[in-house]
C-alpha cells in the first residue's frame, strides 16, 4: 500500500474541494521557463513572479536548496515552489535533482499542509527536466508527507482530458 493516490489528469487542476497545495520542483539559479512551471504560469502569474523575487532576495530571503515558497493562487489552492534542483543541466556529478533538498522541502510542505488541513498534489516531481528517478522520489513522499498524514495525489498528465494548449507554451507532460 503506497498511500499515494495516482491520478490521470492535470496537476494544475487538483481534484477535491479541500485546501490543496500543488508541489513542484524549482532550480536554484532562478530559471523558470521549461516543464511544469509553464503550465503553472499559464493558469496563474503570481507563482513565477514570487519565485523570481524570492531568487533575487537570495540567502537573505531564505532562497536555497531545500527551501519552499508557498504562494496562494486561489482561496483554496497554494503553489509550493520547492527548490530541489541544482542548476538546470546534467553535469559530471549527475542530473540536477538533489534528493536531500527534495526531502527537506517535502518536510516543510508537510508542516504547511497540516497547518492548512490541505492535501498535496503534484506531477511526478523531479523526474522530468530535473532528471530524477521516481523510485527515489516516491519514498521521500512516503516518509515526509504520507507518514505525516497528508493526503497526496500524483498526476500523470492525460492529454485527452486537457483543454487545447497554446503550442507556443511548450509544456512537457511530467516535466519539472
Amino acid at each position: 500500500m503506497s498511500g499515494i493516490q495516482y491520478v490521470k489528469g492535470d496537476a494544475t487542476c487538483p481534484q477535491g474541494t479541500d485546501v490543496r497545495i500543488i508541489c513542484h520542483i524549482c532550480n536554484d539559479i532562478g530559471s523558470w521557463g521549461k516543464g511544469f512551471v509553464l503550465a503553472i504560469s499559464k493558469r496563474w502569474k503570481s507563482p513565477e513572479a514570487e519565485f523570481r523575487n524570492w531568487h533575487a532576495s537570495g540567502l537573505d530571503g531564505g532562497f536555497a536548496l531545500g527551501a519552499v515558497q508557498f504562494v496562494p493562487v486561489e482561496p483554496s489552492i497554494w503553489i509550493a515552489n520547492l527548490v530541489g534542483q541544482h542548476g538546470i543541466k546534467r553535469n559530471r556529478s549527475g542530473p540536477p535533482i538533489r534528493y536531500e533538498a527534495v526531502a527537506a522541502g517535502l518536510a516543510q510542505i508537510a508542516v504547511k499542509a497540516s497547518e492548512l488541513g490541505a492535501s498535496v498534489h503534484m506531477p511526478r516531481i523531479g523526474c522530468g527536466l530535473a532528471g530524477g528517478d521516481w523510485s527515489q522520489i516516491e519514498p521521500l513522499i512516503q516518509q515526509h508527507l504520507i507518514a505525516a498524514g497528508v493526503p497526496v495525489s500524483v498526476y500523470d498528465f492525460d492529454e485527452s482530458q486537457a483543454p487545447p494548449q497554446d503550442a507556443s507554451v511548450g509544456w512537457i507532460p511530467g516535466g519539472n
